[in-house]
């Protein structure tokens, strides 16, 4: 078992992973969609729609292998899955979960990224979720960079879906229950932004695997289903991004991407009161379907899904502003200002108010790292014996007016401080990884000193 001051420096050392995005890959996808198809149709059942015209991307997009450390991945699962409410802390400081993967990874040969001896060891059951969240971290760190590299002046925020949708379509309760295409919709939202112009949206599906390649294929084919099932504008016309992270690849970590190209513009006027993101948001009831253009002249299809038309970009794009908004607050171990970007369908009573005291001291942490003072929340717990503090925050600069509900004013002033967050550079005491995000949050962790041991005094004296 290493050290824990090695196991802190292994987390910010750069490793490449390797990015599979081919028209091989495409076919190969295509064929695992047939079959799936040939199987359904033969069991009686219906064969799912899916994403046409998957490729591969350009190199300019997605060359054939990339750098990464892993408290990069861990910060962006952190990031993404804050909202999850899957953990005990009824959603504060949920992120701290993405710490169990500290000593997962590591590199091969100092070359390669690739599972530890620890993270090869995972329980069955643990070995699901490993590949699952995994996945989420190793796709939206490559997914990332690609969208960069497409809007080179824009930024980049990683929204829920879930959070999202559920602000104008119910998708969990008795109600939804029976309707099986419910399950199928993206893991993530993609949004591309610039002050002053419309937002590219781009969803993603995620999935991670233990196992070998044409698993993977099998992965894809499903995840073409789940962006087929969300469209911001016409039929079709939706950009997507689908990932299989294969986590015992040859050579290492290996992520099998496909795209289908698109606009997925959100487009709306200046003065539409629906798309300023500082007013509360109220839940709507669209109903869940897509409209499929149908060929001479007759009546369009109309499909079981999500679909934004442009009469409610405003809204959506609110939506989407907002639940990326409470994400950075719920980082930040927030539970009040988390809940103001929230409706009740999306959550807002599950991160209103305490349920314990140990929930109860939050957003009271501020460090300065690299010159630039940040504040959130921190975690002390122990690391092969050691005792070690994380912690999560933003920006003082950012963090004022996301806690006021003004998150309009933090994109303006985010946007224009984006390339300082990851140049930083200054002083600072803090002795250990550190990952910064364009968004301005930080993610850090370092060693703290042993605590004074009391002599114990003997019985009877």
């Amino acid at each position: 078992m290493a050290e824990a001051a090695q196991v802190l420096k292994d987390l910010v050392k750069r490793w490449s992973v390797q990015v599979n995005s081919t028209a091989a890959l495409a076919g190969a996808v295509a064929d695992a969609a047939a079959k799936d198809d040939k199987q359904r149709r033969e069991d009686g059942r219906e064969p799912l729609r899916r994403k046409p015209e998957l490729r591969g991307l350009p190199t300019a997009e997605a060359t054939p292998s990339i750098k990464l450390t892993p408290w990069e991945v861990l910060h962006t699962l952190g990031c993404a899955t804050v909202l999850s409410r899957q953990g005990a802390g009824r959603g504060l400081a949920e992120h701290w979960g993405s710490l169990k993967y500290c000593q997962a990874l590591e590199g091969s040969s100092g070359r390669y990224m690739m599972l530890s001896e620890e993270g090869l060891n995972p329980t069955r059951h643990y070995k699901t979720v490993q590949s699952g969240e995994l996945g989420f971290g190793f796709a939206l760190a490559v997914a990332e960079r690609v969208v960069k590299k497409r809007y080179p002046d824009h930024s980049v925020s990683v929204v829920d879906a879930d959070i999202t949708l559920q602000a104008g379509w119910a998708l969990v309760g008795k109600d939804v229950k029976r309707r099986d295409w419910i399950r199928l919709r993206p893991d993530f939202f993609l949004e591309a932004w610039k002050p002053g112009e419309p937002s590219k949206v781009i969803p993603v599906a995620c999935k991670g695997t233990h196992g070998k390649t044409p698993y993977a294929y099998t992965q894809l084919a499903s995840a073409s289903a789940q962006v087929e099932a969300v469209h911001v504008g016409p039929w079709n016309e939706t950009p997507v991004l689908i990932t299989s992270t294969e986590l015992l690849g040859q050579g290492g970590i290996i992520i099998h991407l496909l795209h289908a190209p698109g606009d997925g513009a959100l487009t709306v006027a200046p003065d539409d009161p629906a798309a300023d993101a500082d007013r509360a948001l109220d839940d709507l009831n669209v109903y869940p379907d897509v409209r499929i253009p149908a060929a001479d002249g007759e009546d369009d299809e109309r499909v079981s899904g999500f679909q934004v038309l442009p009469a409610r970009y405003g809204w959506f794009r609110a939506a989407l502003v907002r639940a990326g908004a409470a994400g950075l607050m719920g980082f930040t171990g927030g539970g009040e200002p988390t809940a103001q970007y929230l409706t009740k369908r999306q959550g807002r009573r599950h991160f209103e108010g305490f349920t314990h005291a140990g929930t109860g001291i939050v957003q009271d942490v501020d460090h300065e790292i690299r010159g630039v003072t940040f504040i959130g929340t921190d975690h002390v717990f122990r690391l092969n014996g050691k005792r070690v503090e994380a912690f999560s925050g933003v920006a003082e600069d950012l963090f004022h007016p996301l806690r006021d509900g003004e998150v309009e004013r933090y994109r303006q002033e985010a946007h224009a401080l984006r390339s300082v967050w990851c140049s930083a550079r200054g002083t600072d005491d803090w002795d250990g990884p550190v990952s910064l995000r364009e968004d301005g949050s930080v993610m850090a962790m370092r060693l703290l000193p042993d605590p004074p041991r009391k002599r114990r005094r003997r019985s009877g004296a």
